[in-house]
């Protein structure tokens, strides 16, 4: 009999591919047949160079949403869809490991933020310093693996209060939404007040990397679905072609990032959706670590 343990950690070591599933319909296709990407369109003689279409690259086509649309909540994630459990691997969890000796994917990271020795190896005295980090923020299994969960919690109670402490998000007298791809966080401010988060987030994967600078929520759609994945995007605010704001149905704390969009958990994309609107900006800065 498997435990739910060892079936938490089964589940949790594969990671999401679909995770900024992106605009559900294209923009009208430029006149020129050569510059055409089409949702659905399979690669073929006569479009020699078409690999992959990610929506992140389409924007989608601004319409407005029904009655229906706007009155109906998007559905809640099942139970313990957020709940804070590691990536670890799978034989640690097997042979029931109290301490591991692995170097986890951000072993680096969370041995500064510890303020232990930085040598991105693992130590006796590491495990123990990031198991008890671990069982104080309640992170299951607490084996001390320097995983995606672990990091992500340092960073966002790093955040704390004052995310902008560092100034890299540009202080306006209006709303702007502030992407710290560095920290993974995500925040909105209006001058120096902040009036929403700091919250966790996933950006874009190296190969899909979230757009830095400047950008404008342009297009909400409460209840968005990608036509490429067929995947629901729900409390989708678009920003930038077709990257967007919107809640996964899945851990956002992976080492695989997104596929462009910023990634939230769907309480926090539905408190988010009550901050913004059509007009606000959004300012990215940053690298994400990892993949």
């Amino acid at each position: 009999m498997i435990s739910t343990r060892t079936a938490a950690a089964v589940l949790l070591t594969v990671a999401s591919l679909l995770s900024c599933p992106g605009a559900a319909r294209a923009a009208p296709a430029p006149p020129d047949p050569w510059t055409r990407l089409v949702p659905r369109v399979p690669p073929g003689w006569y479009l020699p160079w078409q690999i992959d279409t990610p929506d992140q690259l389409l924007a989608p086509r601004v319409y407005e949403p029904t009655a229906a649309e706007d009155a109906v909540e998007p559905p809640d994630a099942a139970a313990g869809t957020y709940a804070l459990v590691e990536y670890v691997p799978l034989e640690e969890v097997a042979t029931r490991t109290a301490c591991t000796k692995r170097t986890g994917p951000y072993q680096r990271a969370v041995e500064r933020w510890l303020k232990l020795k930085v040598d991105g190896k693992q130590s006796a005295a590491d495990c123990k310093a990031v198991r008890a980090f671990q069982q104080a923020q309640k992170i299951q299994p607490a084996i001390g693996f320097a995983g995606p969960v672990t990091w992500a919690r340092m960073q966002l109670i790093s955040a704390g209060k004052n995310p902008n402490a560092g100034k890299k998000c540009p202080v306006r007298t209006y709303r702007v939404a502030c992407v710290d791809l560095d920290r993974q966080v995500t925040w909105v401010q209006k001058g120096t007040k902040v009036v929403f988060g700091p919250v966790s987030m996933r950006s874009g994967r190296a190969v899909h990397p979230t757009r830095k600078g400047w950008h404008t929520v342009y297009w909400r759609h409460k209840n968005h679905v990608s036509t490429l994945y067929g995947t629901p995007m729900p409390y989708a605010q678009f920003f930038d072609g077709g990257q967007a704001f919107h809640a996964v149905y899945g851990s956002i704390h992976t080492v695989i990032g997104s596929m462009g969009c910023v990634n939230l958990t769907l309480g926090d994309a539905r408190a988010l959706w009550g901050v913004l609107k059509n007009g606000d900006k959004v300012y990215v800065w940053g690298h994400r670590p990892g993949t």
